[in-house]
């Protein structure tokens, strides 16, 4: 099955639309059935450093950053988040919040990346685009996503007749599959920098679970040429 972007239909409705209110509320369900914030707290805890800032990009209601911050992983200081979305109104003061395009400007310097059912909207020139845009601070990047399997596609579908979620989200999840990402695709769309050492797998209720972790020693190497002021 090849992989197929199309438009969601949530990403066309207005935040205060009926649809796209409920279907919100389905995602965190269905994040909570794939495991999405489970593995992504999971993983962090193991690997962020003292200090260490976190970029979620598509944020959205700021859901996982919040679950960050409760479970004590971040503080709120250390987050930002970049989303088109307004900045949601329970939002840390002491945390940023980027309302833009992903595209339109330098993302902001952060050693930890994370996104969450956010990148499959993209086509490979924009993933490719996106590899280039990361931030030199950056030393881990965590991303779930929807693995790109016939068996999760009908999985997916009997979940949503058995939990009658709504339709934006029953039409959005056969969308989101066919646009997601199996084996090393992440990575090669991406076109990381040797440097970069990258993972993935496939849960048992559909999440595509891939970690890049950039090499410490050129990390140290290029840390150093900056305090030379040798790198901007």
């Amino acid at each position: 099955m090849n992989r197929l972007v199309e438009p969601e239909m949530l990403e066309t409705l207005a935040e205060d639309d009926p649809g796209a209110i409920q279907s919100r509320k389905d995602l965190l369900l269905v994040n909570g059935i794939m495991g999405n914030h489970r593995w992504i707290m999971r993983e962090l805890r193991q690997r962020i450093r003292p200090g260490w800032r976190v970029l979620e990009l598509g944020a959205g209601d700021g859901a996982l950053s919040q679950k960050l911050i409760q479970r004590g992983i971040c503080q709120p200081a250390q987050i930002s988040a970049l989303d088109l979305a307004s900045r949601p109104t329970d939002w840390p003061a002491e945390a940023a919040w980027h309302q833009r395009d992903l595209f339109a400007e330098t993302l902001p310097d952060a050693e930890v990346i994370i996104a969450n059912l956010f990148l499959h909207h993209f086509e490979e020139a924009q993933l490719a685009e996106l590899g280039k845009r990361l931030p030199s601070t950056a030393r881990l990047i965590l991303a779930a996503e929807p693995a790109r399997y016939r068996f999760h596609q009908i999985q997916g579908g009997l979940f949503c007749r058995l939990m009658r979620l709504h339709f934006v989200t029953r039409n959005d999840m056969m969308i989101s599959i066919r646009a997601g990402f199996r084996g090393d695709e992440l990575s090669q769309a991406l076109g990381l920098d040797p440097e970069w050492t990258s993972t993935s797998r496939c849960g048992a209720f559909g999440a595509y679970q891939w970690e890049a972790i950039r090499d410490a020693s050129s990390s140290l190497a290029e840390s150093d040429m900056r305090q030379a002021g040798l790198v901007r």
